[in-house]
């Protein structure tokens, strides 16, 4: 099973976008992600002089994702296509606490761009839940709203979630210290960064089971919000029957007229209403959203943890070989069946020199492989204790989060509730005027 794993996630980290590739490495050691080819590295991306730990970008910066922008261009493959980029400004907080107002640092970025950056972040902090980016594609969205990806209100939403996603890792107290994030809100670079690996099991399983409930809690919460809010906008198309029957009937009725007419207005009024709703739950549901393409980032860690833990049992079980070779070559007992052993029954031992020579090569064989697994495991153990101290900050998060959502949504259907009220009270005083 690990091995499948692990050809699976080696495949994972082979892929494109666009003029931009994630390539992996000689020998698994490091990862190259070469953004955007027109553009050469610069001398000053390892001359940074960043803050001292514990101080987030955010304390530092004003990050805002201001506007989306609909622009057409040739593709990689001298194809047109249209696509949307997204204005990020960045102002210093030092000057606005003076109280000077500079003009802010501005640049577009595309969606693939904060994909890009969102990946090269997995790969360092793979001991880190990493925010998630916003839908590419709109997904549990009620059917009567636009699911293209050029909607305007779908672009919107979605560029403040690209806003979101910024000001959650530039507010981490790990991810925001990361020289990478600091160039990609000023300048485009191409970067090189290390592979780390992970390595736990009861903790780990704990968080890979916890993603799978939160992945669908969350997925059932969304799809019986898009069931209610298509009945809602049922019952609240009935209002407008009931608006367009009273203004109907008034044309024919003399005394009760100007009643039927007034109910009818506010019946209408209350119809139209449930569009403005729904657009704002769909912003309620795009926080949900959000903490469901969390539960990807959780299993992310997760399989970082178990591709590492296939490497040092592959090193432990490449140690525990050699040492077995070397008790055999020592002793002359061989215990397990070799073509080796088979030809010393025929054609003899090997000489004293030969066997010396075999015998110090396994030794230092042996140190390196000891070696191996010392440095992986507490590289390892370092890396758990990391991502389950991130782990119990993302917990924090996502109660606060979801609880802060849950009662506005609450709050929101109260009121909409007492609008409905007030709008039957008025229609009764409109009838028992008649």
């Amino acid at each position: 099973m690990l091995m499948t794993l692990m050809k699976a996630e080696s495949s994972h980290y082979s892929y494109s976008v666009r003029n931009s590739k994630l390539i992996l490495g000689k020998n698994s050691e490091f990862l190259v992600l070469q953004c955007f080819s027109n553009f050469l590295m610069k001398p000053c991306l390892c001359g940074i002089k960043m803050v001292e730990e514990g101080c987030t970008l955010l304390r530092r910066m004003e990050i805002c994702v201001a506007e989306a922008e609909k622009r057409s261009g040739k593709n990689a493959v001298n194809m047109q296509e249209t696509f949307t980029v997204y204005l990020i400004e960045t102002r210093p907080m030092d000057a606005l606490n003076e109280g000077r107002n500079p003009a802010p640092d501005s640049l577009w970025r595309r969606y693939s761009e904060f994909e890009l950056l969102r990946n090269y972040l997995i790969v360092t902090y793979p001991y880190i839940v990493v925010p998630p980016l916003p839908e590419k594609r709109a997904e549990f969205v009620w059917h009567k709203l636009s699911a293209d990806n050029m909607d305007p209100d779908f672009v919107e939403r979605r560029r403040v979630g690209l806003e979101n996603f910024l000001l959650r890792v530039a507010s981490h107290p790990v991810l925001s210290n990361d020289k990478i994030l600091y160039h990609f809100l000023t300048e485009v670079l191409a970067i090189i960064f290390p592979c780390f690996c992970l390595f736990s099991i009861r903790r780990f399983m704990e968080m890979k089971h916890y993603s799978d409930e939160l992945q669908s809690h969350t997925s059932q919460l969304l799809r019986a919000r898009a069931r209610v809010a298509d009945r809602l906008y049922g019952v609240y198309k009935v209002h407008g029957n009931y608006g367009r029957v009273f203004s109907e009937w008034s044309a024919i009725e003399k005394e009760m007229g100007d009643g039927l007419q007034s109910a009818g207005h506010h019946m209408d009024a209350y119809a139209a209403s449930i569009d403005d709703i729904l657009e704002e739950e769909e912003h309620y549901a795009d926080q949900l959203k959000e903490y469901l393409f969390y539960a990807e980032a959780l299993r992310a860690v997760c399989r970082k943890h178990e591709l590492t833990q296939f490497e040092l049992e592959m090193a432990s079980q490449d140690l525990i070989s050699k040492k077995q070779q070397r008790e055999e070559l020592a002793t002359g007992i061989v215990r397990t069946f070799s073509f080796k052993g088979m030809t010393n029954k025929l054609f003899g031992q090997e000489a004293p020199e030969q066997r010396e020579a075999r015998l110090k090569l396994l030794e230092e064989l042996i140190a390196e492989g000891e070696d191996t697994v010392k440095e992986k495991t507490v590289e390892c153990e370092e890396h758990v204790e990391r991502a389950w101290v991130d782990m119990q900050r993302f917990k924090e998060q996502k109660d606060k989060d979801l609880r802060e959502a849950l009662i506005n949504y609450a709050v929101m259907q109260i009121s909409m509730c007492k609008k409905g009220i007030q709008v039957w009270g008025n229609a009764k005083e409109c009838f028992l005027k008649m």
